[in-house]
Order: structure tokens, then sequence, then C-alpha cells
């Protein structure tokens, strides 16, 4: 899962490339860049623009192409015979990815916030042991599995007040350029 609402403190020129860089970092900025600039490149042209290996630009295409924001023509390639692949950006697919990946954090957040909500945790203090639902801690005695220290009410309201926000957050970003 991609965290969309973190955006590297470089400003790129195409939400494009924004999305790319997010996805997988500077490889993906610059076979994005690529893209924009060489519309119908194949990979192996997109390898000398990037001076990439060519099985790092095949995998940042496969990966774009798998989110469906580029997309791939199956062409013969005259002069060797066989066929290849011409990729193009496709920018009208940005906005719709975003907005995919904004509904699948709220989801998961909010599970995260319900499960917090209907249940009582116990925790030992010792911060490297888990935490246990009260029907764990009743199995275990309310002893830690971990460090065999006492468990004791686990107060969570502060992080399902931080879920709570980060749900907001998310809710009510607007999707820009």
């Amino acid at each position: 899962m991609i965290d969309i609402t973190f955006l590297p403190k470089k400003k790129f020129e195409d939400s494009f490339v924004k999305v790319a860089g997010l996805i997988g970092g500077e490889d993906y900025i610059n076979v994005a860049k690529t893209l924009l600039r060489h519309e119908h490149a194949t990979d192996e042209e997109i390898a000398e623009f990037t001076d990439l290996k060519i099985n790092l630009v095949r995998k940042t295409l496969y990966d774009l192409f798998g989110r469906s924001l580029i997309t791939g023509i199956r062409v013969r390639d005259v002069k060797r015979g066989w066929f290849v692949y011409r990729w193009k950006a496709q920018r009208d697919q940005v906005e719709p990815f975003v907005e995919n990946q904004k509904k699948k954090a709220v989801e998961r957040l909010t599970q995260r916030f319900d499960f917090e909500d209907d249940n009582e945790f116990y925790h030992c203090r010792n911060p490297t042991c888990l935490k246990y639902p009260f029907t764990k801690a009743i199995e275990v005695s309310f002893i830690c599995q971990v460090c065999g220290q006492a468990l004791r009410l686990l107060d969570n309201s502060k992080l399902m007040k931080a879920l709570d926000w980060k749900i907001r957050q998310i809710n009510s970003e607007e999707y820009d350029d």
C-alpha cells in the first residue's frame, strides 16, 4: 500500500511523475519522466534514455502497467522482426488511482479503529511485548507470554484519537494536480 498522504519534498511538474515516485522512488521517476518526453518508447529506448538497466526498466514498466498508470501497445519491430511493446503514460488514470489508494487506506484504518473500539486490551508495559485483547489475556491468566510480567489494562484512547484524525484527514483531502 502506498502512503499517499506523505509527499516528497521535491516538486514535480506532473502528477503522473509524483505518483510514480511515491510508488517506487527515483528509478520510477526517471522512467515516468521519460514516458512523458518520449511517448510510445520501447523498454530498450527507455533504458537508453534513463541509463537504467533493462531489467529495472521492465520491472518498473510492468509495475506501472499493473496499476493501470501506463498502457502498452504490442507492435512488430521492423528491424528485428519480433514483437516489442511501446509504452505510454495514462495521465487520466492518476486521479482514480490516488482515490482508490485513499479509499483502501480509509477502509483499513476504519477496521483498525473498530477493532480498537470493540476490544479491551492488556499489556505488561514492556515496549517490546504484544498487547492482548481481553479474551487472550484471560487465556494466559493475565501473564505476558514474552516477559512473564503481569498484564494491566491498556488505555488505547490516544491510538483511537490518532486513527480517527487520520481517517478524517484522508477523507477531507482533495486531489490536486
